[in-house]
Order: C-alpha cells, then sequence, then structure tokens
C-alpha cells in the first residue's frame, strides 16, 4: 500500500510545469558540483582505479573512518559498536527490517511514520503498531499501553527524533530520556533514524540533534542510522548504519547478498568531501538555505491560510506539517490543488493504516524561492473554497 504511495509521489513531484511541495529532496541548484569537480580533477590514477572497482561489503575503509569520526564528535563511541555503510538509509532500513522481522511479527513506530520505512516493514509483513507523537516527540503514555496491551513483544520501535519527516519536530530531552526509560530492559531494540540532525537552522538548536544512542545508563539496544541523501544528494546512494557486534556481523552477511557492496565511487568522493574540510562549511551553506527556504514559508502560511488551518514550526529539517479543519479531507484537498498546479503530500501516505487523512506535508527543500509563495496562495485558495463548500452544505 505505501509503496504504490511511493509511487505516485515520485511521478506527481516530478511533472512538468507544478509547483511542487510534494519533493522531499534537496533542490538540484545546492548540490556541491564545483567541489565534487575539483576532488574528481585531483584524483590520484591509483584512486581513480578504485573507483570502479568492487569494495568491502562493510564499506570504503577510508570513509568508514570518516563516520567514526564524525560520529565521535556527535558523542557516539565506537569501541564496541560498529559502522556499516549502506546503499542510502534505506537499504540500513531493510536490512534490520530482514535481519529481525518475520512474517505477522510486530513493529512499532510513530505515527505519522516515515512512508519509505513503512513500505519496507510492509514487505516484510510486519504488523505495524502506530504510536502518536505530539511537537515534543512520541507519546510516552500511548507507547506504554501498547506495549502491555500486545500479546506480542515488538522486534523493534522506529523513530526519526531529529527534523521528523513528516511532521518537522524535534524530540526534547525529556522525551528522549522517558523513552528510554520505558524501553529499558523490555529487550525492544530503538532504531534511531538519524537523516535530518546535521539539517537545523539555528547552533542554539545543534545541542538537540544528539543522538539518542550517545545517552548513557539504559538498558536498550539502539542501532543508529544515517544519510548523506539530504547533504550531498539521494543520487549518491549512500547511507550507514551504527549497531552492536552481533547485529553489525548478521548485517553484513544480508547487504553481501543484497548488492555486494555499495558503489565504491560514491564511497570515494564522499570521504575526500569529509576528508578535504568541505563537509562543515557546505553544512552552514544549507542551513542557512534551508532556513530561508522555511522562512519565505512560514510568512506565505501566515499571510494566506485562513483560520483553522495550523501548522508547526521546525527547527530544522525539510518539513512543514499542516492540520487542516475536521471538514477537510486532504486527498479531496490534493486533486483541486493538482488541478491548480500546486501539489503536496496528504497525511494519509504517512499513517501506517493509510487512514488519518487531515493533515499535509509541505516540503520546503525543493523549491525555487521564487515560487514558495505563489504555490501556497494557490493551496489557500483551494482551502479556502472547500471551506466554503462545507459551510453551504451545513
Amino acid at each position: 500500500m505505501h509503496s504504490e504511495d511511493i509511487k505516485l509521489l515520485m511521478k506527481q513531484s516530478s511533472k512538468d510545469g507544478l509547483i511542487s511541495f510534494a519533493a522531499g529532496m534537496p533542490n538540484n541548484d545546492l548540490f556541491p558540483v564545483k567541489e565534487i569537480d575539483e576532488i574528481l580533477s585531483n584524483l590520484s590514477d591509483d584512486i581513480k582505479k578504485l573507483c570502479f572497482q568492487y569494495g568491502p561489503t562493510s564499506g570504503y575503509p577510508p570513509l568508514v573512518k570518516s563516520l567514526q569520526k564524525m560520529m565521535e564528535r556527535k558523542g557516539l563511541k565506537l569501541s564496541t559498536d560498529k559502522v556499516l555503510v549502506t546503499t542510502g538509509s534505506l537499504q540500513a532500513i531493510s536490512i534490520i527490517t530482514q535481519e529481525f522481522v518475520n512474517e505477522g511479527d510486530v513493529i512499532l513506530a510513530e505515527c505519522p511514520c516515515f512512508v519509505g520505512a513503512l513500505s519496507v516493514f510492509e514487505t516484510y509483513r510486519a504488523k505495524i503498531i502506530g504510536i502518536p507523537i505530539d511537537d515534543q516527540g512520541i507519546d510516552i503514555q500511548a507507547l506504554k499501553e501498547a506495549i502491555a496491551n500486545l500479546t506480542q513483544k515488538p522486534k523493534f520501535l522506529y523513530i526519526t527524533p531529529n527534523f521528523h519527516n513528516p511532521a518537522g519536530i524535534i524530540y526534547t530531552e525529556e522525551r528522549r530520556r522517558a523513552l528510554l526509560e520505558v524501553l529499558s530492559g523490555t529487550d525492544i531494540i530503538l532504531i534511531e533514524d538519524d537523516a535530518y540532525g546535521d539539517l537545523y537552522f539555528d547552533d542554539k538548536t545543534a545541542p538537540l540533534t544528539r543522538p539518542i544512542k550517545a545517552y548513557k545508563g539504559y538498558d536498550v539496544d539502539i542501532i543508529y542510522t544515517g544519510s548523506f541523501s539530504k547533504i550531498l544528494g539521494p543520487g549518491f546512494r549512500l547511507g550507514y548504519m551504527l549497531s552492536s557486534q552481533e547485529i553489525f556481523e548478521k548485517a553484513e552477511t544480508i547487504k553481501q547478498a543484497l548488492d555486494a557492496c555499495t558503489s565504491n565511487f560514491m564511497q570515494i568522493l564522499a570521504n575526500e568531501f569529509i576528508e578535504r574540510g568541505y563537509l562543515e562549511p557546505y553544512l552552514l551553506f544549507l542551513r542557512k538555505e534551508y532556513s530561508e527556504r522555511y522562512e519565505l514559508l512560514h510568512s506565505s502560511l501566515k499571510k494566506h491560510l485562513p483560520k483553522g488551518v495550523s501548522w508547526n514550526v521546525p527547527k530544522g529539517g525539510f518539513y512543514a506539517w499542516l492540520k487542516l479543519p475536521e471538514s477537510i479531507n486532504a486527498t479531496s484537498l490534493f486533486k483541486d490543488c493538482l488541478s491548480q498546479g500546486v501539489v503536496f503530500v496528504t497525511g494519509r501516505t504517512f499513517d501506517p493504516e493509510s487512514r488519518k487523512d487531515n493533515h499535509l506535508r509541505l516540503s520546503f527543500s525543493n523549491m525555487p524561492k521564487d515560487s514558495i509563495e505563489k504555490g501556497v496562495f494557490l493551496l489557500a485558495n483551494v482551502i479556502k473554497e472547500h471551506l466554503k463548500i462545507k459551510s453551504l452544505i451545513i
């Protein structure tokens, strides 16, 4: 079901002539083309030859070392855990699911939840239990009740605590610790998906992005996943996972059977990008660009949207999450917006049960700045028309 949503989403977001808030991807004009050109032109012949060759299943060793340094700076200790480089972080999620889940097993996930992960879980025929979130993070009481009421122990809980896709929230320190307290001693693995953690808008937010896996004093097995897709670009198809030695060894075996190894070419480029000192300046550039895009979106929403429509105020990432009046259905709204030349993603897409449909996700990351207000204006007019029709019916 959610795989079909993804296919439709990619098709709709790539049509010519549309103002698309649908695509959760970077803007083409922001990619580090100049830096990559410079790296390619200065590679030694021996390294260039390596680009065309197979590499270790676990990852190109220099990149693994670079990732270890990056994660140590985030507070993660690698004395016992190991890094596996994957073909995008979605492959990491898929490998973990294949490692632990049989048909009918229970997985806990946020509601709403990243649709790519939902698609993976459905592929392995898991039973997905959605746990609601609020602006602080996952609902702790709902999580406790779900665990207590289940006859099967969940294999894991999947979360995206930093600039959530689609809700845009970041977990508070209190909510992170409360979550760890609930999971401690339960043998329920926590999958911490951190694709957006480096894309905060303000330095004051940076401490909040500290990985949950870096917290000490809790009896919880945590698998941490990250990605270059939202930074260097999704075309790199580079992700990674950090897990215990035991989980790593089985995951490496699964990856070997899937694709033998992630592209050496892209791993070498990424490692050179890091080691030559390009990454941090580039992240500063991206934070400024995405912050500016969100501010344009926020001011446009305040200016044009009618009363009764609310939205979160993200502190980083790619997304704003709009809540519609109960009388409006997002799928119906989408169809009318499409005819007006503007698209978004409906909330139903991110519901594990594909039911709740009174939200919509607006992605500002891929938008040209000069199209943002026009897109919001068109969206607002369709919402106003739907509110008028409902009022007349009542």
